[in-house]
């Protein structure tokens, strides 16, 4: 008789062995319960050779390495492979476009609406009918047309503005608040922001027709730097100086990394200039927030080479083609200078 719960003390095991064994065949299995051979002399099926302690291979199967033996990878004999990122369209030099950019770089509609264009049949490219999405064609040379009418490309405009609070970087035509294009009425012709400043922050923002240099300026392989003015709640501590400087864990995963200068601390409030390459969704703001310093202020103070010198908020001018290319420029060396460290990497 098995001993009794009673017979053993609190969290203490019935030993081995007091309990009636039973002998002969196990129950309901059909099995002798005899004595079982010992592991090393178990054979796979098919085979003649041992398996090994407590080891069974399935039949066609290969033996699993033995316990504490290192696994055989493919991915780590073969080694961490890094395959340096691409702009999209990159490395299409043959100055063609595809006819739905060309479409929106005219000011007609946007990518997405000219695609329904183009599938619709209302698009011809030197006189023939097209309906195939992803045609490409040359803006200088080919004649295209929408419902007869000849379509031309706009002249590029490059626009820096000094955004105030309160206004909003979107061309939504239902939009309650004020938007920035609502501040350039002279400027005829389709224009959008280049990236966004939210509805608290302030400073320089671009506006552009151009598609291609708005990716230039906002994707983060090219790495464009863009410096703000941030005035956050709270005596800032170096350690979580550095935690910024490192990288913080949001949503979307982790950031890439700030770089910080502290202009002047005082007992509850902290300035510094803050120097971002790509950055997420309202970063600055949702940095400082989980480490404790809400932001009080943030104005972006410069772009490349570009700042905001003799504007005031609310006012804006047309970039000068130097001024264009030199941000071009950086954009440029920005992309070298990735492809570089991923090479090295």
């Amino acid at each position: 008789m098995a001993p009794r719960h009673e017979d053993r003390k609190p969290g203490q095991r019935p030993a081995r062995g007091t309990g009636p064994r039973r002998s002969g065949r196990a129950a309901g299995s059909g099995k002798p319960s005899g004595p079982r051979k010992p592991a090393g002399l178990r054979k796979s099926a098919g085979s003649d050779e041992p398996t090994g302690p407590g080891r069974f291979v399935a039949p066609g199967r290969p033996a699993r390495p033995a316990p504490g033996a290192p696994r055989r990878s493919k991915r780590r004999e073969q080694g961490l492979v890094v395959t340096p990122a691409t702009a999209p369209g990159a490395g299409v030099g043959d100055g063609k476009v595809r006819l739905n950019q060309f479409l929106a770089m005219s000011g007609l509609c946007s990518r997405r609406a000219a695609d329904g264009l183009i599938a619709g049949g209302r698009v011809e490219v030197n006189g023939e009918l097209v309906r195939e999405l992803g045609v490409r064609v040359d803006p200088r040379h080919d004649d295209v047309r929408f419902d007869g009418n000849r379509v031309m490309p706009e002249r590029p405009v490059y626009v820096l503005f000094n955004k105030p609070t309160g206004v909003v970087c979107t061309n939504a035509r239902n939009e309650q608040k004020k938007r920035v294009i609502d501040f350039l009425p002279q400027v005829r012709g389709r224009l959008f922001t280049v990236g966004r400043l939210d509805l608290d922050s302030e400073g320089l923002i671009l506006l552009t027709n151009d598609g291609s240099f708005a990716l230039e300026m906002t994707h983060p392989r090219y790495g464009v730097p863009k410096l703000y003015a941030v005035l956050v709640r709270g005596r800032i501590e170096q350690q979580d100086v550095h935690k910024a400087r490192g990288g913080v864990w949001l949503a979307e995963g982790p950031t890439t990394g700030m770089q910080i200068k502290i202009e002047r601390s005082g007992k509850d409030r902290t300035y510094m200039k803050v120097t971002l390459r790509e950055g997420k969704n309202r970063e600055i703001r949702r940095v400082f927030a989980q480490l404790g310093y809400p932001v009080i202020s943030l104005k972006r103070v410069r772009i490349g080479d570009l700042s905001l010198h003799g504007l005031s908020a609310g006012e804006w001018r047309f970039l000068q083609l130097h001024e264009v290319q030199r941000l071009r420029e950086v954009a440029k060396s920005g992309a070298t200078r990735g492809d570089d460290e991923g090479e090295a990497t």
